[in-house]
């Protein structure tokens, strides 16, 4: 069951150690989740196959990639170069294309999604980084249409 609230993983870490402490499951096998307003529900675990929590979009995806901050040069996938630079509030320029989109980490990579429908990931693979260039109707799962070496032009501070 997947949330379009993103509050409610802190709600789940904060409100079930309460709610159980409050008013334990009768049988041990069940999770209750209390709610600001006081509501609580109860589900089974057997009737729960995983919790699943919505990967934030906010400032904090982004302070945890504080190593993707900064200005990359990367490959355009036909032998040429430019530079994408990744801003502290989860904006993202290029020099080349479409120059404006937005960036959060995901699965340990900078995710970028730009204006123009295209999207690029940027990742450590083994001591180096690479970028994968996804054209427009293609997910991060997909292959990619180019990956090319990334290198950090500069950085931000922290």
């Amino acid at each position: 069951m997947k949330s379009e609230k993103p509050w409610l993983g802190l709600v789940l870490l904060l409100a079930v150690p309460a709610g159980l402490a409050a008013a334990p499951p009768a049988s041990g096998n069940e999770i209750v989740i209390v709610f600001k307003d006081g509501r609580q529900q109860t589900f089974s675990m057997a009737d729960i196959e995983r919790i699943e929590f919505k990967t934030p979009t906010s400032n904090s995806a982004v302070i945890r990639g504080n190593s993707f901050l900064g200005k990359w040069k990367v490959g355009d996938g036909n032998g040429s170069t430019f530079f994408i630079t990744l801003d502290r509030d989860g904006g993202a320029t290029k020099s080349i294309g479409a120059s404006h989109g937005t960036w959060t980490v995901v699965d340990n990579e900078a995710r970028i999604s730009w204006d123009d429908g295209w999207h690029d990931a940027i990742r450590k693979v083994g001591t180096k980084y690479e970028k994968r260039a996804f054209e427009s109707g293609k997910s991060f799962t997909d292959t990619p249409s180019n990956v090319t070496e990334a290198k950090k032009a500069e950085t931000q501070p922290i």
